[in-house]
C-alpha cells in the first residue's frame, strides 16, 4: 500500500498543487498516500485527493486503518470530519487546509461526469463495473501524462483504456492519446501561484485571500476603511446553519457544502465557545411548512432532523410549527474569522485603499483611487467588494456578464443578559421568522441578539426605530415567551443595535468565476453572498481558487454552474429564444 501510495505521487516533488483521482474507496489507500505526502522532502504545497465511492467507509473503519498502519493520528483527524455525509460531493479540509479530499459518494459514471478538474495521477479500482462510457469519463478527467495504477488490469479493460488513448504496461498505464485532447473544461490552463490584489476585506475577501494563500499566492486585501469586516461582515454574530428543502434544491445543497467548509475553518482558526460555538440550531418554519426531502435519512443524529421540540417554558404561547433540528449549526463572530483569514502567512491587508476605477494595463491590471492615482498595479484582481463590484466595472461593458447587484439594509437588535433569565431563554438558538441567539459571550458579559430585519437601503436612517420594532414582532411570533421578557428592552430608547447593508445578486445566489477571461484576462468576481455569508464565503473562495488553479471544485460541476457569472448571460439568451418563438406563434394577418 505505501508502495502504491508512492507511485500515485512520484512526479509531484516541488510541484504547487498535485490532483490525485482515486475510484475507489480505501481507507489504508487514503491514509497511505497521506503519509507518503507528508514524509516527502518537497511536497506539493497542496495535495487534492478526489475519491469516487458508492458508500464511505464507516468511522470504525477509518481508526482501524489508522492503527493498523500506525498512523492513528491522522486517521483520528480524519474521523473528527467524518459526519454529516451524503450522496454527492463533500468536501474535508485537513493538514492545516493544504489536504483537501473531496469524497464523491455516489455511481462511478455520474461522478465522474460531474468532474471539472484533470488529474495528475489515477488509482484505478477494478471493483465498479467499467465500460467503454466510464472509460471514456475517466479519460477526460486526466491530463496527458497523467499516470494511472492499478492491483490489476484484466484483458477487457486494458483493450477499453487502449481504445480512449491510455497505453498500459503491467499493472500501469499513462493517459497520452495519439490525438489532439480538444478543450474540455470552460477553465482555460491552470495559473501558477503569483501576486493577486483582492479588493474587500469582508468575509468574502478575506476568505479569497486565505484560500490563494495557502496555495502559495502573495495576496494584498485592499480595503477603503482603516479595518477589516467593516461592512456587513462587522455583524456582531451569526448563523452558520444549513437551507433545507423538499426538493433538495441547489441552494440548499450549496449550503450544506459550506457550512461544512466553514465550520472546519472556525475549529481551525477560532476559540470555541468565544468565538464560535457547536450549539446546534432550532428551525421553527411557521410560514414554509415544505420539510425535508423524501429520501432524507431518518436515522443518522448527525443531520437535520424533523422533531418537536419539549414543552419548556421559553416555548409557551408558541403557534404550532414545523420544526427541524440542525446538529451541524453554530453561531460565529464573523470578524473575528475575518481577521483569522487575513493573518494566514502570504496574507497583508491595507486598509484606507479606495479602488475607484480598474484600467487595463500590458501586465494585467492598474488600482486606481479618485483622483486616478495608482494604488498598485498586478495581474490578477479579484473583486469581493459587496456591491462596490458593480460600480468599478462599467455597466455597458459588463452588464452581459453582471447585472447590477442589489443592496438590502439590516439591523440587529441586541443586549446584555440579565441575571437568572437562564430558564427564560432556549439552550440554543432558534431561527425561523429572524433569530435569536443567547449567551453570546462579550466583553460586557453574556448578550443575546434578535434579527435581523430586511429593508431599502437608502431609508435606512430614519427608519432604525421601525426595524427594532419588526424584530420584536418576529420574535413574538417566534418565541412570544421571550420575546414578552425582551418586551420593556425593546422599549428602551437605549436599546443597543447594529445594522448594515447586505448585497445579493437578482437570483439570490453569489457570483464567482472569471468575468471574462477572453477580453479581460485576470479579472475574477467574488461577490453578493447576500444573508448567508458565513455559509458562502468559504465555499465560493474555494471554489475561485480551484478555477484560477485547475483543481478539484468543491462541488458538483452542475452546481458550481449555478453560481458562474456567465449564468446572467445564458438566461438572456435563453429569454431571447422564448420572445423569438413565442413571436413566431403569434398569427399572421392571413391567418387572422
Amino acid at each position: 500500500m505505501a508502495l502504491a501510495a508512492a507511485s500515485l505521487l512520484s512526479h509531484s516533488q516541488g510541484l504547487p498543487t498535485w490532483r490525485v483521482l482515486d475510484t475507489g474507496m480505501s481507507p489504508e489507500r487514503l491514509l497511505s498516500l497521506w503519509q507518503a505526502w507528508r514524509s516527502m522532502k518537497a511536497e506539493p504545497r497542496v495535495l487534492h485527493l478526489v475519491v469516487i465511492c458508492p458508500s464511505p467507509a464507516s468511522v470504525d473503519e477509518l481508526l482501524q486503518a489508522g492503527q493498523a498502519l500506525g498512523l492513528p493520528s491522522l486517521s483520528t483527524e480524519l474521523a473528527a470530519q467524518w459526519s454529516g455525509l451524503l450522496p454527492g460531493f463533500q468536501r474535508l479540509s485537513l493538514a492545516d487546509g493544504r489536504l483537501q479530499l473531496t469524497l464523491c459518494w455516489g455511481e462511478l459514471l455520474p461522478m465522474l461526469r460531474e468532474q471539472q478538474f484533470e488529474a495528475d495521477s489515477v488509482w484505478l479500482d477494478s471493483q465498479p463495473a467499467w465500460d467503454l462510457w466510464s472509460i471514456k469519463a475517466l479519460a477526460r478527467t486526466c491530463r496527458r501524462g497523467a499516470g494511472i495504477w492499478s492491483i490489476e488490469l484484466t484483458g477487457e479493460l486494458s483493450t477499453l483504456m487502449a481504445q480512449t488513448g491510455f497505453h498500459t504496461q503491467g499493472n500501469q498505464s499513462r493517459y497520452d492519446p495519439p490525438w489532439k485532447i480538444k478543450t474540455r473544461h470552460p477553465v482555460a490552463k491552470p495559473i501558477v501561484p503569483d501576486e493577486c490584489v483582492v479588493i474587500g476585506a469582508g468575509l468574502a475577501g478575506a476568505a479569497v485571500a486565505a484560500s490563494l494563500a495557502r496555495r502559495g499566492w502573495q495576496v494584498s486585501v485592499f480595503d477603503a476603511a482603516a479595518g477589516p469586516a467593516s461592512g456587513a461582515s462587522g455583524l456582531p454574530v451569526g448563523l452558520l446553519v444549513p437551507h433545507v428543502s423538499s426538493d433538495d434544491s441547489p441552494r440548499s445543497r450549496l449550503s450544506r457544502a459550506g457550512l461544512r467548509l466553514t465550520r472546519q475553518e472556525a475549529n481551525r482558526l477560532l476559540h470555541m465557545d468565544e468565538d464560535w460555538s457547536p450549539t446546534g440550531v432550532l428551525e421553527r418554519r411557521l410560514e414554509r411548512p415544505a420539510g425535508l426531502p423524501a429520501w432524507w435519512p431518518q436515522d443518522r443524529t448527525d443531520l437535520s432532523q424533523l422533531g418537536g421540540s419539549e414543552n419548556r417554558c421559553w416555548l409557551e404561547g408558541a403557534e404550532p410549527a414545523l420544526e427541524i433540528w440542525h446538529p451541524q449549526a453554530c453561531w460565529i463572530k464573523p470578524s473575528t474569522l475575518v481577521r483569522a483569514w487575513l493573518s494566514t502567512q502570504g496574507v497583508e491587508f491595507l486598509g484606507r485603499r479606495s479602488v475607484h476605477r480598474l484600467k487595463r494595463i500590458d501586465q494585467g491590471w492598474e488600482l486606481l483611487d479618485q483622483h486616478g492615482h495608482p494604488l498598485g498595479r498586478t495581474a490578477h484582481v479579484v473583486l469581493a467588494n459587496a456591491s462596490g463590484t458593480s460600480a468599478l466595472l462599467p455597466a455597458t461593458q459588463y452588464a452581459p456578464m453582471l447585472p447590477p447587484l442589489q443592496s438590502v439594509y439590516g439591523l440587529l437588535s441586541h443586549g446584555k443578559h440579565l441575571e437568572g433569565d437562564a430558564t427564560l431563554f432556549p439552550p440554543y438558538p432558534v431561527n425561523g421568522l429572524g433569530s435569536l441567539i443567547p449567551r453570546v459571550p462579550t466583553a460586557q458579559g453574556l448578550a443575546w441578539y434578535a434579527g435581523a430585519t430586511y429593508g431599502e437601503a437608502d431609508d435606512a436612517a430614519q427608519a432604525r426605530a421601525q426595524h427594532q420594532q419588526e424584530n420584536l414582532s418576529r420574535l413574538a411570533r417566534l418565541l412570544p415567551a421571550v420575546a414578552s421578557t425582551l418586551a420593556p428592552s425593546f422599549s428602551s430608547k437605549n436599546l443597543a443595535a447594529w445594522d448594515g447593508v447586505r448585497c445579493h445578486s437578482p437570483d439570490r445566489l453569489p457570483v464567482v468565476g472569471p468575468l471574462d477571461q477572453t477580453e479581460h484576462p485576470g479579472l475574477w468576481v467574488c461577490a453578493a453572498m447576500g444573508s448567508r455569508g458565513l455559509n458562502f464565503s468559504c465555499l465560493c473562495a474555494e471554489l475561485l481558487a480551484a478555477r484560477m488553479g485547475g483543481e478539484p471544485l468543491p462541488v458538483e460541476k452542475s452546481i458550481a454552474r449555478r453560481l458562474d457569472l456567465g449564468r446572467f448571460k445564458r438566461l438572456q439568451v435563453q429569454q431571447l429564444k422564448n420572445a423569438v418563438f413565442q413571436s413566431s406563434e403569434q398569427p399572421s394577418c392571413q391567418d387572422r
